[in-house]
């Protein structure tokens, strides 16, 4: 066989007709198409075309893993061995929610407990938080600091939240710009293959997956969630990377906050006052089962325990659990936070003193329920996508690439699904404006279902998508 710049499979139009066809594709024609887009050698509208017939034909798991393993090499790949780390590298990546901060305490708490986390995060996407928005919010935080720096980081501290910059899977930057202007983003290959090249790169032994389910996930049915977990699961197997995935409600937010400063205050808040007690039957992950863990925690313990198994760090995914839960409420995953934010170039007392760097919005207003529902007894439901809306119509997200984002607005004190108090707020608005936070009560109020009988929210965890087992673990 040729070589991918000469067999005729490897021309972008054979490429983009042989996918559209549902045809199979070979290793070197998928990596011939890779190493085009990420030198710019194919064009926006071939990429665009041959992201189309991907969307409307899919790709097999062989297909996609190379897809993948493609990406991963089209720049830079990290190698950790020479760092003398004494821990194994892992990572976390979620698909993106409201309310969810889970990253920030996660990092740092997993760092504490022995593990190292060159933690590669995106910015937000569509209705949903990123990470890197959030940290951005703390005066001097570097997301995109200098691989010496990242090295440095993750050795001394063992934990920097990041992100890929230009030398990590650069064609992975370029088709997905492109997906986002031909709504091809939906596609169950191009997801697996965008989220997996950017963590191959990065290095890790080990990685975690947080696939939300419900009305506020980019995948709502259970089904496509379930699809896209073993998908991730299967091809991070195929190229040598342990990976387990928990699928997890999004039908409301996970905490009673969203936007980028009031995220990162509750983050601090958190890390500083440790996790609630773990349920009287030993399962901290279900908040409904006994103890006071809220969902939030429940969920960064459920996905850190399962991490820190995964690595060989513990024999089980409990003693996994007990190790977090000690490491976070002694404070030292609070210190690890610090010290990451103090080496990226943030306040070294922002722990102490986060109301001095978080900058706060000039507008508050509380959210009233709409007349007539003020007497209801329960929350029976909320439209979690339109609360990441209003956030984005604030400010702190992007209507358009290159929007500014102001860290200063969004939400918080949002009421969760349940028995409520008669009269109580529905949340409390943070603008930039008054008339900007008017618009925004009128959002959060229609985005509530009020109602005197009591309707249970999605449990929060669902099923665990699970490769073989690590080498000397059992179930």
């Amino acid at each position: 066989m040729g070589s991918p710049a000469t067999t005729p499979a490897a021309l972008p139009r054979e490429t983009i007709r042989r996918t559209r066809e549902g045809l199979p594709l070979d290793d070197d024609e998928i990596a011939a198409f890779v190493a085009g887009i990420a030198d710019g050698r194919i064009g926006d509208a071939q990429v665009g075309a041959w992201a189309m017939a991907v969307r409307c034909r899919g790709l097999d798991t062989a297909a996609t893993a190379a897809l993948t393993r493609a990406m991963r090499d089209s720049g830079e790949r990290l190698d950790w061995s020479a760092e003398g780390l004494g821990g194994p590298v892992v990572d976390k990546h979620s698909t993106g929610g409201v309310g969810d901060g889970t990253s920030l305490v996660l990092g740092p708490l997993l760092a504490a407990c022995g593990a190292f986390v060159p933690m590669v995060s995106g910015r937000g996407l569509g209705h949903t938080g990123g990470t890197l928005d959030k940290l951005e919010a703390i005066p001097g935080y570097q997301v995109l600091p200098e691989r010496a720096t990242l090295r440095r980081v993750v050795r001394e501290v063992g934990v920097a939240i990041v992100g890929a910059g230009p030398g990590l899977a650069p064609a992975d930057q370029r088709l997905y710009a492109v997906r986002d202007l031909t709504a091809t983003v939906d596609s169950l290959p191009l997801i697996t293959a965008s989220i997996l090249s950017k963590k191959l790169a990065a290095g890790l032994q080990a990685l975690v997956l947080d696939v939300k389910l419900g009305n506020g996930a980019f995948l709502a049915a259970p089904e496509e969630a379930e699809a896209l977990a073993r998908s991730l699961v299967e091809v991070a197997g195929r190229a040598g990377l342990p990976a387990d995935a928990l699928l997890s409600a999004m039908d409301q937010p996970l905490a009673p906050v969203a936007g980028n400063a009031l995220e990162v205050a509750d983050a601090i808040a958190r890390l500083r006052r440790g996790p609630g007690v773990p349920a009287a039957d030993g399962t901290p992950d279900d908040p409904t089962a006994g103890g006071n863990l809220d969902r939030h925690d429940s969920l960064v313990l459920a996905l850190g325990a399962r991490l820190l198994w995964r690595a060989g760090l513990d024999d089980t995914p409990d003693a996994a659990r007990r190790r977090l839960h000690a490491a976070w409420a002694d404070g030292r995953a609070a210190e690890r936070f610090a010290r990451m934010v103090a080496a990226l170039g943030g306040p070294a007392d922002l722990l102490e003193r986060p109301g001095q760097h978080l900058a706060a919005a000039p507008v508050q207003r509380e959210v009233p329920p709409l007349p007539g529902q003020a007497a209801a007894a329960a929350v029976q439901a909320i439209d979690t996508r339109a609360l990441g809306d209003v956030v984005v119509a604030l400010g702190g997200g992007r209507l358009r690439p290159g929007d500014r984002v102001d860290p200063r607005v969004g939400l918080d004190r949002l009421a969760p699904i349940g028995p409520r108090p008669a009269g109580a707020p529905l949340a409390r608005v943070h603008a930039a404006t008054a008339e900007a936070a008017e618009a925004a009560v009128a959002a959060v109020q229609a985005a509530y279902r009020l109602g005197d009988a009591a309707v249970a929210p999605l449990p929060l965890l669902g099923r665990i998508v699970t490769a073989i087992p690590p080498s000397g673990h059992s179930r």
